[in-house]
């Protein structure tokens, strides 16, 4: 099975990817639909992000607003958050890897924003990159609710460039072309990157846990 990441900087136009490939029949894994789970009322993150950062659980909901404002520009407070979250997501990930490879999918993808930033692509056998110009990126961002000149500039100090992702990538799928050229180019590499073989599986760190489990599943 070949495991493909996707990832992109903030206003490139993942979502849209994303959902094109699922259109597919691509199996997608959403790291940012996780971590809204995980925080989610009962999630079970909420505990030990109160404990971090007490105050920003309010009778049982998560203030996204208060704990962005204290891990915004503070470096510290960040990786405190993400040693909490990024463990829980790394475990709802390797499901999603377990269920797809019991299920012989031959490609699956993993959504990931922060894919180069946590060294993701060293756990995964190609990386799609999506791309636009900074004009249009500028354009998409900035007509987000409370966005601002300043909170953009904040986020894109977090993220790699949009230039290194390019050169690291497996395939760079262009954004800014419109909706058609965008789905061609994703279905081009999705047809060429799932004849490839897998490096990542079945010779990960995942394969003998999973293997056990493949076959039990077949023995009942």
């Amino acid at each position: 099975m070949v495991i493909l990441g996707l990832t992109g900087s903030i206003g490139m136009g993942k979502s849209t990817a994303a959902k094109m490939l699922r259109q597919m029949g691509v199996p997608v894994y959403d790291a940012d639909a996780a971590v809204h789970r995980l925080q989610a009322r009962g999630g079970i993150a909420l505990p030990p992000i109160e404990a971090a950062f007490p105050g920003v659980v309010k009778d049982g909901v998560l203030d996204r607003q208060a704990l962005g404002a204290r891990v915004f520009g503070n470096k510290d407070a960040l990786r405190k958050l993400e040693a909490i979250v990024h463990p829980l997501v790394a475990r709802e990930q390797r499901r999603f890897v377990r269920r797809a490879a019991m299920n012989r999918e031959p490609l699956v993808v993993l959504d990931i924003p922060l894919l180069f930033e946590g060294l993701g692509e060293r756990r995964v056998d190609g990386v799609l990159v999506v791309s636009a110009p900074a004009f249009l990126q500028r354009q998409r961002v900035m007509a987000r609710p409370g966005m601002t000149s300043e909170k953009f500039a904040g986020i894109l100090k977090q993220q790699v460039p949009d230039w290194l992702k390019r050169r690291k990538a497996t395939v760079v799928i262009p954004t800014g072309l419109g909706l058609a050229p965008t789905r061609a180019a994703l279905s081009k590499a999705v047809r060429e990157l799932t004849k490839k073989q897998g490096r990542s599986w079945p010779s990960n760190p995942w394969r003998d846990r999973f293997t056990a489990q493949l076959a039990r599943a077949k023995r009942k």
